[in-house]
């Protein structure tokens, strides 16, 4: 019997050590194969203000997962919840400055649309995919079909794991024999984990709030105990329940989120459903500094994705998508970051060399992954590892030419590079089309042809007005600019017409 094992092991947080993922579906011979699924959740994005660099790893991370969870068990056998949190104490206060001419509710509206619309197009340019749900959290507050905030509220309440108190709802830590066992802290070191001060109302100072009062000035929906809106952890208890069931497969975050985020959505998800277990393996990347420091504005380092992408902040210029992915790809996702000019410009380079091996010998993505490369990714989603395997690829050229293939000589490869749909291409054409194959499943799709944008022709068109003004300081100067994009241009004449001309090389 298929039980789901596909050889991919991952590190649970909550065990501390690799485990076999095998999904809770296939557990079940109940399930028909067709209706069976991977369920994954992940915390997404609160929406008053533009994502930071940060932020974007985690989105990457998982992204990178659900493509390796499609790859193995089909696109269609894979469900993947990333959540937007729009009611929040940072939202209210973005709106009211922002827009303080314009009623509190539309002026969110306004917050929030723009934020996340951001937030979709900078995630785009990284190369990930939309998930298949992105519930919003003010959706699911309160609904008609129960899967809501308040229904979970009062579900706590009945079951003696949540009172009221000093105007709002809070959970009793104490109710839960094993709280803090994701994050290993004894319950008297617990510190709050409501984004309040610890109030004398509170039975332990670790009690947390799931619902709290709201005054005109804030938004709110009517409840059982006043008008109010609910605290950050509950949220994703709900969502994740509603659209994944009361238990899923994997859980995953950044690792700041394992306490007090994680830890609180344990508590209300396991208390209210009475299960043994919110999620089989709870997921956390490592943290990310940038250029040797803790990420802060008032440091000067604190970098957004979308000034990354299209301004000259960080380094002087702007940065391809591609380039910060695989700048995260090369460290392994649990290991800490350095993002650094200097990470990407050596993330860059690299790209650039495979493009020009990949343009040299015709290379296609219309092949299978290198089994190594699969492997690796296997192995607790070791992309540090992956990328040694593409290195290994796209030099297959150096050791053709020293009649010594590498799979022959230090078994480098899992694949036969002389066989398998590659009967009549160069050995080096196959390794270099397995390689583009490998980097499309972790979402990097290198163009390997001439072709340019209208950006690049337009750079092209300046550059010669500078060369007939005889300005060629500033002629140089693009030519340099071009060339680190790893666009060589060529001057000359048009046989036809005698006039100048430039022709280009993409060396990408």
């Amino acid at each position: 019997m298929d039980d789901g094992f596909r050889g991919l092991e991952l590190t649970n947080t909550m065990t501390r050590r690799k485990e076999r993922f095998r999904p809770l579906d296939w557990r079940d011979d109940a399930i028909p194969e067709a209706d069976k699924r991977v369920r994954m959740y992940v915390c997404g994005p609160t929406v008053y203000d533009f994502a930071h660099i940060g932020n974007a790893r985690p989105v990457i991370v998982f992204d990178v997962l659900f493509r390796l969870l499609r790859h193995l068990y089909g696109e269609n056998h894979v469900v993947y919840a990333r959540n937007i949190t729009d009611v929040d104490d940072k939202i209210n206060a973005r709106a009211a400055r922002d827009y303080p001419g314009l009623p509190l509710n539309e002026a969110i509206a306004r917050v929030t649309a723009a934020t996340a619309d951001q937030f979709h197009a900078d995630v785009a340019a990284l190369g990930c995919l939309p998930p298949t749900f992105e519930p919003r959290a003010t959706a699911y507050v309160r609904r008609d079909d129960g899967h809501d905030m308040i229904a979970m509220i009062a579900s706590l309440i009945a079951k003696g794991h949540a009172y009221q108190a000093g105007g709002e709802v809070l959970f009793d830590v104490t109710s839960m024999p094993d709280y803090g066992r994701l994050s290993n802290r004894r319950l008297e070191d617990q510190q709050a984990g409501a984004r309040v001060a610890v109030d004398a109302h509170k039975k332990n100072p670790g009690d947390f709030v799931l619902w709290k009062l709201s005054d005109e000035s804030e938004p709110g929906w009517d409840s059982p105990w006043g008008r109010g809106r609910p605290g950050w952890h509950l949220e994703c208890s709900v969502m994740s329940e509603a659209l994944l069931g009361q238990t899923f497969d994997i859980h995953g975050g950044g690792i700041d989120l394992i306490f007090p985020h994680h830890e609180n959505e344990i508590a209300q998800s396991r208390c209210s459903h009475g299960t043994a277990e919110m999620a089989q393996i709870w997921m956390h990347n490592g943290f990310l500094q940038v250029e040797g420091r803790k990420m802060s504005k008032s440091d000067g380092n604190f970098v957004t994705i979308r000034e990354l992408l299209e301004t000259d902040k960080f380094g002087g210029r702007k940065w391809p998508g591609e380039v910060l992915r695989l700048a995260m790809l090369m460290t392994h996702y649990r290991e800490p970051i350095d993002f650094s000019v200097r990470r990407l410009e050596e993330a860059e380079k690299i790209l650039t060399r495979w493009r020009r091996v990949a343009a040299e010998e015709k290379a296609t993505p219309n092949a299978e992954p290198d089994p190594a490369f699969v492997a690796a990714l296997y192995d607790d989603l070791d992309t540090a590892g992956a990328v040694q395997t593409l290195h290994k690829l796209f030099n297959l050229g150096r050791w053709v030419e020293k009649d010594m293939l590498p799979h022959e000589q230090e078994g480098a490869f899992a694949f036969d590079v002389e066989g398998g749909g590659f009967a009549d291409a160069e050995p080096r054409t196959k390794a270099a089309s397995v390689g583009l194959a490998c980097l499309r499943l972790v979402g990097i799709v290198i163009d390997a042809s001439n072709e340019v944008s209208e950006a690049v022709r337009a750079k092209i068109d300046q550059r010669l007005a500078f060369i007939r003004s005889k300005n060629w300081a500033e002629a140089d100067r693009i030519r340099d600019e071009l060339l680190e994009k790893g666009i060589q241009l060529k001057d000359g004449k048009d046989p036809q017409t005698g006039e100048r001309i430039t022709t280009w090389e993409v060396k990408r």
